[in-house]
């Protein structure tokens, strides 16, 4: 049995959360969502950085001028609440509000907004033995959006078409995610994951103004960096830059902290999964699974040991 799905303010079955096949969504790409994840910590399950995941989707809704019936402290309470009611002590949670059934045609302003949580159990996304021996990975042939064309930094379902592009070029290459170059030839970001350059010790990524999805667990990684005294630079970064760095890595929710290993076939370093990324994984990871939180990132939630419903 898989767990309810909380459906605007309700639990609902997971066989009944469906929409209508006129919604907006279906037609125009019109919603906003968040992933994030709760882990199994050494002091209970916590999901990690709850509020600013759910603060950008409060703010990705106002650039869609969609009005959420729902503030910041019924979001996170829903995501807690969701949690509990499915008794996983670690899962991967999708909140989403999208524009439903309605008037068709371009403008939504009339369709109702509807808003979904979600919570499923799901293991590494690119491959459990990815985060030590690394991914191999493409340029991709298509460019991130420019600036101003999409709000890059609305973190919007339409958005991800140029993303699923990107990703399944890359599977049907042999590789397992594609790096986005910006339509000024910059690296940009990953289909689903910010990215980091590491080179001479000093930590280099592309800036927000790049129409990159600022990420939160980006911004995790470059306090984790800076408290360790590592210089971290947002700059333009040119391609080839990809090829002669002396580590890259991916950061994201479903990604966490994912070393690259090839780009192009271009061996990065020696191959394996640098030091830099490897002291900043375990620094991650000591935050999320060891529940040592000195940034109070993590929310906990009160799932009893053995409540996990059988997936």
């Amino acid at each position: 049995m898989k767990p309810d799905i909380w459906f605007n303010g309700e639990f609902i079955p997971y066989e009944e959360a469906q929409v209508h096949v006129l919604s907006h969504v279906l037609h125009y790409g019109s919603s906003v969502f968040e992933g994030i994840r709760c882990y199994e910590t050494e002091e209970g399950p916590a999901v990690f950085r709850l509020e600013e995941h759910m603060q950008r989707l409060l703010d990705s809704a106002k650039v869609y001028r969609m009005e959420l019936p729902y503030d910041l402290d019924e979001l996170t309470a829903a995501v807690v609440d969701t949690i509990e009611h499915s008794g996983l002590r670690e899962c991967y949670i999708r909140p989403i509000s999208f524009r439903g059934a309605g008037p068709m045609g371009v403008n939504p302003l009339d369709n109702p907004v509807e808003t979904a949580i979600a919570v499923w159990e799901w293991g590494q996304y690119l491959g459990e033995e990815a985060l030590e021996q690394g991914v191999d990975v493409e340029v991709a042939s298509w460019n991130r959006m420019a600036p101003n064309t999409f709000p890059a930094m609305a973190k919007a379902g339409g958005n991800y078409l140029n993303a699923s592009l990107v990703k399944m070029d890359a599977v049907k290459n042999g590789k397992m995610e594609g790096i986005m170059l910006t339509t000024d030839g910059y690296v940009a970001e990953g289909s689903g994951e910010n990215l980091f350059i590491v080179k001479n010790g000093t930590l280099y990524t592309a800036p927000a103004g790049f129409s990159i999805l600022p990420g939160i667990t980006r911004s995790s990684v470059i306090a984790l960096a800076e408290e360790r005294g590592y210089t971290v630079e947002e700059t333009k970064i040119p391609r080839e830059a990809l090829y002669t760095a002396d580590e890259l890595f991916f950061t994201g929710t479903a990604a966490e902290v994912t070393p690259i290993r090839t780009v192009d076939d271009y061996e990065i370093g020696p191959g394996t999964r640098g030091p830099i990324t490897e002291e900043l994984q375990d620094a991650f990871f000591d935050v999320v699974r060891g529940g040592e939180d000195p940034h109070d990132w993590l929310t906990f939630v009160d799932v009893p040991a053995g409540a996990e419903m059988e997936a």
